[in-house]
């Protein structure tokens, strides 16, 4: 659910083909801003201030001149460029329809308040980190508080004076902002459970360690040419959605150097998605660090900068493909060669952690879903104390809006999960609950078309009226994006639902979604990752998604090939397209 905050604005990411592959840049007498090949001279007005000053800085100022003059004081390229990289953004201001987000400038579509990104690596949280978060919320953030499909969590209406007291709070706790948003190294994804699941590879947590302490900060790295997402895993679910991330490590068992992680690189969606390669490599857990750092050097240095819509990392790989990529990054970059290495198999259990599940020590860990990701500053408080109590003082965030508790002992179970269900976290969800998520949405984001977080709740609620007492052989994954920029990952969906302005029936212009059908990551129910499929005219009007999911999911049920256990995505690629309307 993080918000995409430097795309094609909304109104004209409609020009990327639905489903493309990410190509380089077309071959022009223009450099592309590669650093080592072209020069370091800025190629436009992004480049320019980060060259300047990329960031790190505005701290400083933010402390000793904003926070004091507030938000009229704020220099305007340190507002809508180096605040990111200290996890701030400014949100929208109400009242502006999605008509207007492409028409309107920045300035004119924000507020005088901040959304606010607490940067979590790995997920990790304890009590005490989560009762911190959830004042900093309800003392200055109207109690909002959004689980994001990136392991964060996001606070609004978040004002400039408050941030040193922010940052005061936060950090006396071991959490902070540094590099939550911006052309910088993105918080690392872990496997939330790390270190506890009786059936994981390895614990990563000491290579994501390893890496935020020494590069998280760093100044050689705070400008890249964009966004760098990095994900790293030691369990055989493989729950870090590895495939869309620009670099990521996959615990896999060598058969003659012991388990050690399998290579990606190059993921990404937006507006035009490519999933990430495998390079073939081994990286050891002793390399991990230093293959990371290579990685993102590469993007640093060879990455595309003149235009912002061709620079992640993507690009880059799809014009060297994976054997240069490999090649380069050894001998430019690493300390010696890597170690040839097989594929990961494919996951035998989900990777959400939904449900309960003995720890290699014995006791449990639950994992929970709130709808969308939605909670809030009161209900994160509760939740810390209602942790202690029942015995565990640590949990943990996950790549798809959920929270998983740890350390629970067995017989505290059955009445943390009464507690737990009060608090609207539940352990036991449907498969509709289960497999929904939504990007912040109209509410908050200026890139928004239409709203999420209210559009899917009321969704969820309403199928699981509709489909209740029926037999779905798996979750079914519901992605709801405000806009094309895939914060919700709508193209890996079995549903997913893009925010744009339709046309309905009677001729007028509506909030909706285009809909894309059958993508998916590698899970128990997948041997690999692909993007969904588009009808040509296949459009949802925005108070219309109970009714079309409860729609395509019956008509699922109904068309199936149940013999082969076949999945809904299956079903979605090969059915007409009139059964999908």
């Amino acid at each position: 659910m993080e918000t995409a905050e430097e795309p094609a604005r909304a109104g004209h990411a409609e020009r990327a083909a639905e489903g493309a592959r990410a190509r380089p840049p077309r071959p022009s007498s223009r450099p592309n801003g590669q650093w080592k090949i072209d020069g370091t001279a800025p190629l436009n007005g992004n480049e320019e201030w980060k060259q300047v000053d990329d960031g790190l800085s505005v701290r400083d100022r933010i402390e000793k001149v904003y926070a004091k003059g507030g938000f009229a004081s704020i220099d305007p390229t340190d507002l809508h460029g180096r605040f990111r990289v200290w996890g701030l953004y400014t949100q929208r201001k109400p009242g502006i329809d999605g008509g207007r987000t492409a028409t309107l400038e920045p300035h004119e579509l924000e507020d005088e308040y901040f959304m606010l990104r607490v940067r979590i690596d790995g997920g990790q949280l304890t009590t005490e980190q989560l009762r911190v978060v959830a004042g900093i919320s309800t003392e200055f953030g109207r109690d909002t508080a959004d689980l994001t499909d990136r392991q964060n969590i996001q606070l609004h209406w978040i004002q400039v004076e408050a941030m040193p007291e922010i940052w005061r709070r936060l950090e006396a706790v071991g959490l902070g902002t540094t590099e939550a948003c911006g052309d910088v190294p993105r918080v690392i994804l872990g496997s939330p459970v790390a270190g506890i699941s009786a059936d994981e590879l390895i614990d990563p947590t000491p290579q994501i360690d390893e890496i935020t302490e020494r590069f998280i900060g760093d100044p050689s790295l705070a400008n890249l040419p964009r966004k760098f997402k990095s994900a790293i895993t030691g369990h055989p679910s493989q729950d870090v959605v590895h495939e869309i991330n620009d670099v990521a490590f996959v615990a896999i068992d060598h058969p003659a150097h012991g388990v050690g992680y399998d290579l990606w690189v190059g993921g990404g969606l937006s507006t035009t998605p490519r999933l990430g390669e495998r390079l073939g490599a081994f990286v050891p857990a002793e390399r991990v660090a230093e293959v990371w750092h290579g990685v993102a050097q590469i993007f640093r240095d060879y990455g595309y900068r003149r235009l912002r819509n061709k620079a992640r990392l993507k690009f880059l790989l799809a014009e060297w493909g994976a054997e240069k990529f490999r090649h380069v990054l050894e001998t430019e970059y690493l300390s010696a060669p890597l170690l040839d290495g097989p594929a990961a198999p494919k996951p035998s259990t989900p990777g959400d952690h939904i449900g309960v599940h003995r720890q290699k020590d014995g006791r449990f860990y639950i994992g929970v879903t709130p709808i969308v990701g939605r909670v809030s500053g009161p209900t994160l408080a509760e939740l810390a104390d209602v942790i202690e109590t029942h015995g565990s003082t640590r949990l943990r965030t996950t790549p798809h809006q959920k929270l998983v508790i740890l350390d629970v002992p067995e017989e505290n179970i059955d009445p943390l999960i009464a507690e737990l269900d009060r608090l609207g976290l539940s352990s036991r969800p449907s498969l509709i609950r289960r497999g929904t998520i939504a990007c912040t949405g109209i509410e908050f984001c200026k890139l928004a078309i239409v709203e999420t977080k209210v559009n899917a709740t009321n969704a969820v609620l309403a199928l699981e009226e509709s489909l209740r007492g029926l037999d779905l052989p798996h979750p079914i994954s519901l992605h709801v994006n405000g806009c094309p920029n895939s914060c919700a990952r709508i193209q890996t969906a079995d549903i997913g639902l893009k925010g744009q302005l339709i046309t309905n029936d009677a001729g007028e212009q509506v909030p909706g979604y285009q809909v894309h059908l059958g993508g998916g990551l590698a899970s128990q129910d997948r041997d690999e990752a692909g993007l969904g499929r588009t009808v040509r005219g296949l459009k949802v009007e925005a108070d219309g998604i109970a009714e079309y999911t409860e729609r395509v999911v019956r008509r699922f049920l109904a068309d199936r090939d149940s013999a082969a256990d076949e999945t809904f995505a299956q079903w979605a690629h090969r059915a007409d397209e009139e059964a999908l309307q």
